[in-house]
């Protein structure tokens, strides 16, 4: 199942938790999640609502007033210490860790020295944790968006008045498409923003699909100009062109860390493979003031991408990631076996339209027959690829060069 925002009036977090809500998603589900923050009482609750004739539900955030200002390091320990299911907690850590990031660069300060003001609030992090539990709960296969409209004129935050779009909108939303809209106000909020640039993988209009079912949040205003709502449309994707259908979209996950013992890289990928990415990997680079450093580069399914960011984020000492969407054009593979020197080696086939094009033999079984019969690798390497190739004729079998040839 996909989805699809439409955000023609801007996103905040109780729009994106009434869409949720809205769209067939059990109250009880982001409210257990706001429940296991170790905080005051946080309590959830939905009214109905219409937005120019149009219905939809507006969850309501009830918290206890504070003046309470927190930093990114009291958001990360109260997330912590949350009694969350570990893709609710690395989803969470992910849209403040952005929120931390923006923040910082407006204020030219690092994103640990930034005090959080409304996005530290108790009502911000129900809102975060709630949406959060709320995709989760989909599974959703991938998640696309409509361009956002951010509002115009002025708005008077913590700091005083400041432009709308806000900056840190702005910061969040970077390469993002955007648009002013028809509201002279702040429509998408700093909250609303973090949480669409960390689930949203794709922005487009609305994609070919099967709908199931379409949900509508309700912000608070009520604007003359259009209904104040995001809508969730939830469907199955449908195949435009049945003989050529589109590329399956991944997520291309990255991250410069300069400080790492090397030493631990190896588990690092290992984990990451584990936890379902297609493929990581290491590029050595150079960072400011000459340091040696690698790129750690993860290609992964969106399904499975909160638990690689939890994986990254735990395992290395970096404190955000680039992410983007790749689309990825392949053969269809399927695994199978030949005969070799009296023992079998598996086989990769990758074909296309029913010709085979490529056939490569698996090593590892190559290396532990080399050893079984006490021959040099190379010796089994070469029969194994040529049985390989008389197996399935036509195909590219790739031989390596061999000592003396």
């Amino acid at each position: 199942m996909i989805g699809w925002l439409d955000l023609a009036a801007g996103a905040s977090g109780d729009m994106l938790l009434g869409a949720l809500v809205d769209a067939g998603v059990p109250l009880e589900v982001p409210a257990a999640a706001v429940a296991a923050l170790p905080v005051e009482a946080v309590t959830l609750t939905v009214e109905p609502v219409t937005r120019h004739g149009l219905g939809a539900a507006r969850v309501h955030v009830h918290a206890p007033p504070s003046d309470v200002h927190r930093t990114w390091a009291d958001v990360r320990g109260i997330l912590a210490a949350a009694a969350l299911p570990d893709a609710v907690r690395a989803g969470a850590l992910a849209v403040f860790e952005r929120l931390a990031v923006a923040e910082g660069r407006v204020h030219r300060v690092p994103a640990d020295e930034v005090h959080f003001h409304e996005v530290g609030a108790l009502d911000a992090l129900a809102d975060v944790v709630g949406v959060v539990a709320g995709f989760e709960h989909l599974r959703l296969d991938r998640l696309t968006a409509s361009p956002v409209a951010l509002g115009s004129g002025s708005a008077r935050g913590a700091h005083g008045v400041v432009p709308v779009p806000g900056p840190a909108v702005l910061e969040l939303l970077a390469g993002v498409p955007v648009l002013a809209g028809p509201v002279p106000a702040e429509t998408c909020t700093p909250t609303g923003a973090a949480l669409l640039a960390a689930r949203v993988q794709q922005w487009t209009t609305l994609p070919p699909l099967r709908v199931r079912r379409v949900g509508s949040g309700a912000g608070g205003r009520d604007p003359v100009e259009l209904p104040n709502v995001v809508r969730l449309v939830l469907g199955d994707p449908v195949e435009t062109d049945p003989v050529s259908p589109e590329p399956a979209a991944g997520l291309l996950l990255e991250t410069n860390v300069d400080d790492l013992d090397p030493r631990l890289w190896p588990g690092v990928l290992t984990a990451l493979l584990a936890a379902g990415a297609s493929d990581a990997w290491l590029t050595p680079i150079l960072m400011k003031k000459g340091r040696p450093a690698h790129t750690l580069s993860v290609l992964c399914p969106p399904a499975v991408r909160a638990a690689v960011e939890s994986v990254v984020l735990t395992t290395t000492s970096t404190i955000g990631l680039r992410v983007q969407p790749v689309h990825k054009v392949a053969l269809d593979r399927r695994q199978d076996e030949v005969a070799v020197l009296g023992g079998r080696v598996g086989v990769k086939v990758a074909s296309s339209g029913g010709r085979v094009l490529n056939v490569s033999v698996e090593f590892d079984d190559v290396a532990a027959l080399a050893g079984a019969l006490q021959l040099p690798v190379k010796e089994v390497l070469r029969a194994a690829t040529a049985a390989a190739h008389r197996a399935h004729p036509g195909a590219s079998a790739t031989l390596a060069p061999v000592e003396g040839e």
